[in-house]
């Protein structure tokens, strides 16, 4: 198992390229993983890296990119059975 990082951004997150700007921010921190919409107004993002890029990520996750309005992030440390070596939108 591989510790991981997996959370869950709420608000205006689709149809903003939000996806693509976690890539994007994911990509410069060497962090793997991927991210993925849910339920219409949510993103899932699974990380793996080091603890720092990961805390950088999340502080980056709160604000998200120009047209993003987060109105809640959750995320937790688990367990997870795959090691991502780079990062993907799925």
């Amino acid at each position: 198992m591989i510790k991981s990082y997996h959370c869950v951004v709420a608000g205006k997150v689709q149809g903003i390229f939000f996806r693509s700007w976690v890539n994007d921010q994911a990509v410069a921190l060497n962090i793997g993983g991927w991210v993925r919409n849910i339920d219409g107004e949510k993103i899932e993002i699974l990380l793996q890296g080091s603890e720092t890029d990961i805390a950088e990520m999340k502080s980056r996750l709160l604000v998200g990119p120009p047209l993003a309005q987060v109105t809640d992030l959750k995320c937790d440390w688990i367990d997870y059975d795959t090691e991502h070596e780079s990062f993907e939108i799925r």
